[in-house]
């Protein structure tokens, strides 16, 4: 039985929590000082790690592939294995799933956000395909059960390529034809304890009545074009409809200035939107 997590977590790599992490080697530190529930009742660790890297918190991405060819449907597939040699098949739902995958090319120019399933030998795959060739980095967040009662909350990441010609096809839904829009209201900051408010607007820049996607108003996935480092985070409270465009409020933890894009998954009207919005963190 893995004892990382809450009761007796002894080996932590440099970690961030819903913000984006320092690039600082991944020595063994500290364990962190406090925890939280999760949705199942587990007790899980802040998370660990920032997406620029392979192993964290003793777990390691690897055996990871991609589509080999743009355009053409295929898999993404990888495996996650603990620091003792064993392929890690035990995982607590976190927002509503074992496991968040997020395919990101390099150049941050197309992202995905997927939720693959768990073969018996500890392979995860789902179908995927990518509409442009190039290098593209594999990110996975998960909790990993380290015991019957915790878990160990980690984020690690892997790279393929893919080759072939740029896909001529658009994605499946033009989000900008469909008239909805995002943008932050206020200047972003970094530290521990920020606030972000995003702003959604519908045809004529009026609010919208915002769904649920994975138990939350929102998933923002935000990438620091500098590094490529992650912060991933969730609406603090329900949406509120404003006469300019309904309001959402995300507590941050930036621990680097600089630009960053954020991809903005949210549903109106029953359909799910991907929309990128560039700041600039100060």
């Amino acid at each position: 039985m893995r004892k990382l997590g809450v009761a007796a977590a002894t080996l932590v790599l440099a970690f961030v929590v819903s913000g984006c992490g320092s690039t600082a080697p991944t020595t063994p530190a500290a364990a962190p000082a406090h925890s939280h529930d999760s949705e199942t009742g587990d007790r899980i660790t802040p998370l660990v790690g920032d997406g620029t890297r392979a192993t964290e918190f003793g777990y390691t991405m690897e055996a990871v592939s991609l589509p080999r060819t743009a355009g053409v449907p295929g898999r993404v597939s990888f495996r996650i294995r603990f620091l003792d040699g064993n392929v890690v098949t035990d995982f607590i739902d976190h927002q509503t799933k074992p496991l968040h995958l997020y395919v990101v090319r390099k150049d941050l120019t197309v992202f995905r956000h997927l939720h693959p399933t768990l073969d018996k030998d500890g392979t995860w795959s789902a179908r995927l395909t990518l509409p442009e060739p190039g290098s593209y980095r594999v990110i996975a967040e998960f909790v990993a059960r380290a015991d019957a009662a915790s878990g160990d909350y980690a984020m690690v990441a892997g790279t393929a390529t893919v080759g072939g010609k740029a896909s001529p096809a658009p994605d499946a839904a033009d989000e900008a034809d469909q008239g909805v829009t995002v943008a932050f209201d206020r200047p972003l900051a970094k530290g521990p304890d920020g606030e972000m408010a995003l702003v959604v607007r519908g045809p004529g820049g009026k609010p919208v009545d915002l769904g649920t996607y994975l138990g939350a108003y929102a998933h923002v996935t935000g990438f620091r074009t500098a590094t490529g480092s992650v912060a991933h985070l969730h609406p603090l409270e329900g949406p509120r409809q404003e006469a300019d465009g309904t309001r959402l409020t995300f507590h941050t933890q930036f621990s680097d200035a600089g630009d960053y894009l954020f991809y903005v998954q949210l549903r109106v009207a029953g359909f799910l939107y991907t929309l990128p919005v560039r700041a600039r963190v100060s």
